[in-house]
């Protein structure tokens, strides 16, 4: 055996994850950060709950136009079967009175009703149509970048329709078979059109009774319609307009709501 010194043992290399080195690692900024951000989310999440009540916090119950004018027409419904309901126990009250002063206003009620458009009228009259025109020119339009009012039905343009009939003398007009009257609102949402508090789509069908000539005549002479009936003509638009003359037309009677609202100045 020969004889030497021996080599001093090396200490073993430390194990990547033990030591000093797995606690720096375990204490990185980003360790550190995640538990945080979770503690701001959950405090966010009690604070909205707290704020909410149980309801919804997002802006804006309806996200677009058509969901809002059917929870309106929903709303005008209800208030219209309220308002038959009540004007029904009026009548029955004032029916029950024996009043010679009660009487005399019920009797200028009943010959104000026909000219209110709250009688049914039945004659001879005329229907005109309005109609978008067809989709394939729209879609020419749109690819064309031409502007698309001119393909589609107007508020405008009904009422010019509407305006012209009264011109002509008629007697009874209406709108989608509703009962047109000096309170009615041609208002335009969206792509439909808002009468009486309920959306309608086109085509729009407009009749009134009166004499077929004078009513005819009228709306041939309107400037507005005679632009619009110029876009029918043109195969490039094309919009639908149609016109009839028709032996009997029946007009129902209004069955809105009568009230008024108007707006009062601040004192």
């Amino acid at each position: 055996m020969t004889s030497g010194t021996h080599a001093r043992p090396t200490t073993p290399p430390e194990h990547p994850h033990a030591g000093p080195s797995r606690w720096r690692r375990l204490t990185r900024p980003g360790a550190l950060g995640t538990p945080l951000v979770l503690a701001l989310c959950g405090a966010l999440f009690v604070i909205s709950a707290e704020n909410s009540q149980g309801t919804d916090l997002r802006p804006g119950r309806y996200t677009d136009l058509a969901s809002l004018v059917r929870a309106e027409s929903r709303q005008y419904e209800q208030l219209e079967e309220r308002v038959e309901d009540l004007t029904d126990e009026v009548t029955s009250l004032s029916a029950s009175v024996e009043d010679r002063t009660v009487s005399r206003y019920r009797e200028g009620i009943e010959e104000l009703r026909d000219p209110a458009g709250l009688v049914e009228r039945t004659g001879p009259g005329v229907t005109v149509t309005l109609s978008d025109a067809p989709d394939e020119l729209v879609q020419a339009a749109i690819v064309a970048d031409a502007p698309l009012s001119d393909f589609v039905v107007h508020q405008q343009d009904i009422q010019a329709v509407v305006n012209a009939l009264w011109r002509g003398g008629a007697t009874a007009v209406t709108v989608q078979g509703k009962r047109i009257v000096s309170t009615t609102g041609i208002k335009c949402v969206g792509n439909s059109v808002l009468l009486q508090g309920q959306p309608y789509s086109p085509p729009y069908v407009i009749s009134a009774v009166g004499d077929q000539g004078e009513l005819v005549d009228a709306v041939s002479e309107d400037d507005i319609l005679e632009t619009y009936r110029e876009h029918a003509a043109s195969p490039e638009v094309a919009v639908g307009w149609e016109l009839e003359v028709d032996s009997e037309l029946t007009a129902p009677a209004y069955d809105g709501l009568l009230g008024l609202t108007y707006a009062e100045p601040i004192a």
